[in-house]
């Protein structure tokens, strides 16, 4: 063990970044027990990893890194093959548009939201809301909005990992905005 590595202590991680590694995990998983499965990954992991921390972040900044790579992962399983979810999402997208000129339909144009004036992100109602419609998106929207938008994710680390081309993920994104969009206003009152 190198000297930095004795900064770890992996006896206290457990005690004292398991709670923070979950909540980080479930936000983007919304299965507990692969949540709970990915923390635990993490730790061991990390603890075969031990001898390779240079102690240029905190334990806790290190701990996340590899979660966020287990979670990209999950994410790339998850969203392989699953052509025909996305195409079930995109023929619901045909009547949020007119056919002949792009123009939004009146039944499906965007209507006052009434979360402007208040910061409902913090609300716990939204927030189930929010992450039951962000499961009923396609495998891969799902992991391109989360990763762009929750993790502030770059692009081309975006496309790379999850191997979508840049043209390809403005597609996603745009298209996971107007669902998500389209399920918030059926079920946000």
């Amino acid at each position: 063990m190198n000297a930095v590595s004795n900064q770890l202590d992996p006896h206290t991680w457990v005690k004292s970044h398991a709670d923070y590694l979950y909540a980080y995990t479930i936000k983007r998983i919304a299965d507990e027990e692969q949540a709970k499965d990915l923390v635990q990954e993490t730790f061991l992991a990390a603890l075969e990893k031990v001898d390779k921390f240079e102690g240029k972040s905190s334990e806790r900044t290190w701990l996340t890194a590899i979660l966020k790579n287990k979670i990209i992962d999950v994410y790339r399983k998850n969203s392989s093959g699953l052509r025909k979810d996305v195409q079930a999402a995109e023929h619901e997208q045909e009547d949020f548009f007119e056919h002949d000129d792009g123009h939004w339909r009146s039944a499906h144009a965007p209507q006052v939201f009434g979360i402007e004036d208040v910061d409902h992100l913090g609300n716990k109602e939204f927030n189930n809301i929010l992450q039951m419609c962000l499961q009923k998106l396609p495998a891969l929207w799902m992991a391109v909005f989360t990763m762009k938008h929750m993790d502030d994710a770059d692009t081309t680390l975006i496309c790379s990992e999850l191997k979508v081309s840049p043209s390809n993920f403005w597609v996603i994104i745009h298209r996971t905005k107007l669902n998500l969009r389209a399920c918030l206003q059926r079920n946000w009152e």
